[in-house]
């Protein structure tokens, strides 16, 4: 089973990294391949709505000259995505977000002259975020926005591991954190994906 991680952070040993480690180290673990891909490393320009896209229902199809297409691949082909992203504004990061935008309309051929299949239909999405606010007012409207973009994508939300760091003179990662990550991914390879079943 593989796993595609968008790391949103411009930050590569910030606080999502570091929640990211257990994480991931705990689904190799379990027999899963991870493949991760740093979105501030990547160059990704935000949706035009020129809808290019919806003309070929087979392919991501935007033309937009950028590292799009990798992503799309790497979505396409895993059973598991996982955004990892810190909240900013009680939302994720601007790469995030061009992500996210680019393909909603590129997996989803839904906005052409006629209505088409959605290419990722089914597939499992999970959260890992940090905050400086409690998470129930930090990461919740992260959370009911990629709720809905799933049901609107016919995605499978599986859930989201919120963790808050306590202000930049505090050390955000700590035993109890990492133990919550390794149980989160625990969790997730716990379902019956292959059979298909909801998380």
């Amino acid at each position: 089973m593989k796993t595609c991680i968008l790391q949103g952070s411009p930050r590569k040993h910030g606080n999502t990294a570091q929640l990211l480690a257990p994480f991931t180290e705990e689904m190799e673990k379990n027999g899963w391949d991870c493949g991760s891909i740093r979105l501030y490393d990547r160059d990704l320009k935000p949706c035009v709505a020129c809808r290019r896209c919806q003309k070929d229902w087979r392919i991501f199809g935007c033309p937009l000259e950028d590292n799009m297409q990798e992503i799309f691949d790497a979505v396409l082909g895993c059973d598991l995505l996982v955004l990892a992203t810190p909240i900013y504004s009680w939302y994720c990061t601007p790469p995030m977000k061009a992500v996210l935008d680019r393909l909603v309309y590129g997996m989803n051929k839904y906005y052409g002259e006629e209505k088409g299949p959605s290419l990722w239909a089914g597939k499992h999405l999970a959260l890992i975020t940090t905050c400086g606010y409690r998470p129930e007012a930090g990461a919740d409207l992260w959370e009911a926005g990629v709720t809905r973009y799933c049901r609107h994508s016919q995605l499978r939300y599986a859930g989201m591991l919120a963790e808050r760091h306590m202000g930049y003179g505090t050390v955000f990662m700590d035993a109890e954190k990492a133990e919550r990550a390794r149980a989160f991914a625990q969790g997730l390879c716990g379902q019956a994906w292959a059979e298909g079943g909801a998380v």
